[in-house]
């Protein structure tokens, strides 16, 4: 192939949560040591509803600024915070060295299914706080968008309505929610691409750790799970190392099509487990960087 012809370069980022115990702490860092090697563009830190892990999700990241050399994105809501209570967290971020945030309106008080209500004084919506941490900093800043639109969501057009806005005030990148079936990732890329958006709409990739768990949460955020997928996993709820085959053969042939699609950016959710999101990264071509300087 020539260098003309050359397909992008890889970019893959990690989506991580901040953790409850001593013993999950060791997992995430262990998981962190093993991925960061594949410098990844971004490795982000979920942040619980209604900001129930706000200081975790601080110390996390803080520790990944102090003790890594990889670029954090924090994430951030705006339930059930005023705006000058979010607008402290922003600047706390960037007084750390943080310069990405993962901007999302978050889910209600009243867990999924509930009905959402903008906290008094707060942020509304997304946009809204998209708007409110590009003013307190020059952040990058990503934002959700959803292959098979928000649940809450009247239509599809009202669902990229809304992540126009949130262009509009100044995101950057747009992460989706995970999806199983490729086709549908195409189609809402033409869609989102019909109406003049042109920033990165970066898929997300979820490796089946539990397909059971995986299922009830697709059920609960909008997100189909196809007749295959659910044979291909069909007995496996006991026998965790042939799951593990199973999941990683699955998203290992989505990221393969994505690629050969000309997808150059992907977005792993990797349940603070390195192993899954390690061999996605390897059949992408990814190695880790010292691997590659030393056969340079």
């Amino acid at each position: 192939m020539s260098p003309a012809n050359a397909r992008p370069a890889i970019d893959v980022s990690f989506e991580f949560f901040p953790p409850k115990t001593e013993a999950m702490d060791e997992t995430l860092w262990a998981s962190i040591e093993r991925l960061a090697p594949l410098a990844p563009r971004f490795v982000s830190v979920t942040y619980g509803a209604g900001g129930s892990t706000r200081e975790r999700t601080h110390a996390t990241v803080a520790r990944i600024v102090r003790d890594t050399k990889l670029e954090p994105a924090a994430h951030l809501t705006c339930v059930a915070a005023t705006r000058e209570e979010v607008d402290e967290v922003v600047r706390g971020y960037w007084e750390a060295g943080v310069r990405h945030i993962v901007a999302l309106r978050g889910d209600p008080v009243g867990g999924p299914g509930t009905a959402y209500e903008a906290h008094p004084g707060g942020y509304a919506q997304a946009c809204d706080l998209v708007a409110g941490i590009r003013k307190v900093g020059d952040f990058e800043v990503s934002v959700s968008a959803y292959p098979e639109k928000h649940p809450e969501a009247s239509t599809f057009d009202a669902d990229i309505d809304a992540l126009e806005k949130k262009v509009d005030a100044g995101a950057t990148r747009a992460i989706t929610q995970f999806f199983f079936d490729n086709a549908i990732y195409y189609r809402y890329l033409e869609r989102v691409r019909a109406r003049g958006i042109r920033i990165p709409i970066v898929p997300g990739i979820v490796p089946v750790q539990n397909f059971k768990q995986t299922a009830s949460f697709a059920k609960r955020t909008g997100a189909s799970v196809p007749d295959w997928l659910a044979a291909r996993f069909e007995g496996l709820d006991d026998d965790v190392e042939t799951r593990k085959l199973v999941a990683a053969a699955v998203a290992c042939e989505q990221v393969t099509d994505l690629r050969a699609n000309g997808v150059s950016e992907f977005h792993i959710y990797t349940m603070n487990r390195a192993e899954l999101a390690y061999a996605i990264c390897h059949m992408l071509g990814l190695r880790p960087a010292e691997t590659t300087a030393a056969a340079a």
